[in-house]
């Protein structure tokens, strides 16, 4: 990760990590400038973060008092934080369900920096954000954890069948206070390309017809009830 890239990144995307919607706050973290090394993409990202951590903070509490004089407050609706690694947890072995991780896999350890977030990062986010829900991604399965004093985190699966072969996305409905999840399944993609399969079998089969080089089962149908009928 290099400045320049983040650059090119910020100027294609929206850069900014806080946005209200609705009377809802949604904060989006670069998780791979959560490594805790001092470096200058780190330091950036951990300070925005402490501003908005600020920022939520001040608009939670009496508006306009003590240190908040000055900060743009924010609607009072705890935070849902978006980010592409998950927060730290040792592996997959409580998760379940039809899009979680193979039985042989959730066992595995997760390394930190590389599978989740570090235990430290982790808990720093939920320090500073306070979050009512947590959306992550990156392990292509889902998940669903309770962090810290109840805190959910669902770990959202892959949406590409080079991943898995049944992806899924989640719809949610959210207000201020609550929110509703529902998740859609893409159909297999064995049954897909079974169904491509037997749509050019048809396909070579009525060109064949077609074109006279194969008699048609019809016709055929016809020929052997009219000699039936004869007999």
């Amino acid at each position: 990760m290099s400045t320049y890239k983040i650059k090119r990144f910020e100027k294609v995307f929206n850069p900014k990590r806080l946005f209200s919607w609705k009377g809802m706050n949604f904060v989006m973290v670069n998780s791979v400038a959560l490594e805790g090394d001092g470096c200058h993409i780190c330091s950036k990202a951990e300070a925005e973060l402490l501003e908005i951590s600020h920022q939520l903070n001040c608009s939670r509490e009496e508006r306009g008092s003590g240190p908040c004089r000055d900060v743009p407050l924010l609607p009072a609706s705890a935070p849902v934080l978006l980010q592409h690694f998950p927060l730290y947890r040792r592996s997959d072995a409580n998760c379940s369900g039809e899009d979680a991780a193979p039985l042989e896999e959730r066992g595995i350890p997760f390394k930190e920096r590389y599978d989740v977030l570090s235990r430290e990062a982790s808990q720093q986010l939920l320090w500073w954000l306070r979050p009512r829900l947590i959306l992550s991604g990156h392990t292509h399965s889902a998940c669903e954890v309770l962090h810290g004093a109840g805190i959910p985190e669902i770990s959202v699966p892959s949406f590409s069948w080079r991943n898995r072969n049944n992806p899924s996305f989640i719809m949610g409905s959210m207000t201020p206070t609550e929110y509703a999840l529902a998740k859609c399944y893409l159909p297999h993609e064995a049954t897909v390309l079974a169904t491509y399969c037997v749509a050019a079998g048809l396909l070579a089969v009525l060109l064949l017809v077609h074109s006279r080089l194969l008699p048609s089962p019809f016709l055929l149908g016809w020929n052997l009830l009219r000699k039936f009928k004869t007999t």
